[in-house]
């Protein structure tokens, strides 16, 4: 018989039966700002400056919490479904992870979370030693402004790095069990304060918005159809009511002297489950319905097109630095798409997609690899796979390992082949992690 399993706050799933994640109000230290952590293997191609078009360019990120595809519609999401059809979308895109403490993480520094200095914590926090593209934006003179609407990215240090402003929204308060504020009206008119800084007339931009009303409680909002009752129904009262106020902050930025200037991309941390593989909310496991998430982009010379291609957010970061007209790092495993999205390049594979979750304090490891038709699991410690077609079993119902073991064989070698030479990066803290191991002392990692 399936478990069923709840919510905590912002980002999580887990069972009834388990303990509330540690306060995070008091991080464990971060790592010495002088280790350096080791590059994953490289992918990255050269930047493509050329195709953007000339001048100054911004890009505004938008992340909505717990957006999963198939809820991306124009039912649900009519201002940005009508948008989205005249930009870049992608119709199989992944997150990297199924929670925000490890998604965000990857597409802030184009690293997988496993090769990151973080805590050992459910509410992960980052060390001074990993690089994050703000920091690099920082640098070359570009303003970085990040506004969110959970206290989770106030009290996790290390996610700010190189933002010149990192804000929550007013009113807050973090409640460990559950997200207790509705915040989408209060998540525009900080991003319209922040977007109003007068440097931003004269200097280019990221902006990085997180609004947070689709996850846990799914309010009723009076401005939302009523879609029903059950829970699914009052999330898509949530998007709805999103929606509108994301509408709004696009409204306020075509108004400014930038708006012709700026990039917008739109997708979310992760997906959410409503009883699929009886869970409900999101982490612990990488299921398609907790990482398969909606990715557009819009903006000067972007191409109205829908990519059935599968992509990963690994690949954010490079793409965001071409779009800004930076350099992306050879170590960066993933790749700009700017060249798919300026019509320059057909759309290509890039399978296999990586997705991992990495150990915590209260999340199992798991690894997964999707290329072609098939999907393979790992779970450890233990070392059991599961394989699924998702061409046939797009719910992943049905587990092939032992009906089709030339196939699993196959897909062990290619796991084998990226994961045994990623170069990952034991949690530190000093907490007991959730197979029963435990992450390193306070101090972090040391330099050799």
């Amino acid at each position: 018989m399936r478990s069923i399993v709840f919510a905590l706050p912002l980002v999580f799933a887990c069972s009834k039966s388990e303990p509330a994640p540690p306060n995070p109000a008091a991080p464990a230290p971060s790592a010495p700002s002088s280790v350096a952590a080791a590059p994953p293997p490289s992918a990255s191609g050269s930047p493509s400056p050329a195709l953007v078009p000339a001048g100054p360019k911004n890009v505004l990120f938008v992340t909505i919490d717990s957006l999963r595809t198939d809820s991306f519609t124009k039912e649900y999401a009519p201002n940005l479904y009508a948008l989205a059809e005249r930009c870049t979308t992608y119709e199989n895109a992944y997150s990297v992870s199924s929670y925000t403490a490890k998604s965000v993480a990857a597409f802030l520094s184009g690293y997988y979370p496993s090769t990151l200095y973080r805590s050992g914590f459910f509410f992960a926090s980052y060390g001074t030693a990993n690089d994050f593209m703000a920091e690099q934006l920082q640098k070359s003179g570009i303003a970085t402004l990040g506004w969110f609407g959970h206290m989770y990215f106030s009290r996790a240090k290390g996610l700010e790095q190189g933002f010149d402003e990192w804000r929550t929204t007013p009113g807050i308060s973090f409640d460990a069990q559950t997200d207790n504020h509705v915040t989408g009206d209060k998540m525009t008119a900080l991003g319209i304060e922040l977007l109003s800084k007068p440097e931003l007339k004269t200097k280019p931009f990221f902006a990085w918005a997180h609004y947070m009303d689709p996850h846990d409680q799914y309010n009723r909002h009076e401005e939302a159809p009523k879609f029903g009752n059950k829970a699914r129904d009052r999330y898509a009262q949530e998007i709805f009511y999103t929606d509108l106020w994301v509408k709004k902050l696009l409204d306020f930025v075509d108004q400014q002297p930038f708006g012709k200037d700026t990039y917008f991309v739109l997708s979310a941390d992760h997906g959410e489950a409503f009883g699929e593989h009886g869970m409900y909310k999101h982490a612990f496991e990488l299921w398609e319905v907790l990482t398969r998430v909606p990715l557009v982009v819009c903006g000067p010379g972007i191409k109205a097109q829908r990519i059935k291609e599968r992509r990963s957010h690994i690949d954010l970061v490079p793409t965001f630095l071409d779009l800004l007209g930076q350099k992306p790092a050879a170590s960066l495993p993933g790749k700009s798409a700017v060249p798919e999205l300026m019509g320059k390049e057909p759309p290509a594979s890039r399978e296999p997609i990586y997705l991992e979750m990495t150990e915590d304090s209260h999340n199992p490891p798991r690894r997964a690899i999707i290329r072609g038709d098939y999907k393979l699991i790992w779970s450890g410690p233990g070392d059991k796979f599961q394989l699924f077609n998702l061409s046939q079993d797009a719910g992943e119902e049905k587990d092939l390992a032992k009906a089709e073991p030339e196939t699993l064989k196959d897909m062990v070698a290619a796991y084998h082949a990226f994961w045994d030479k990623l170069p990952m990066v034991e949690p530190y803290g000093n907490v007991k992690l959730k197979e029963g191991g435990t992450a390193r002392g306070p101090t972090g990692p040391k330099a050799d």
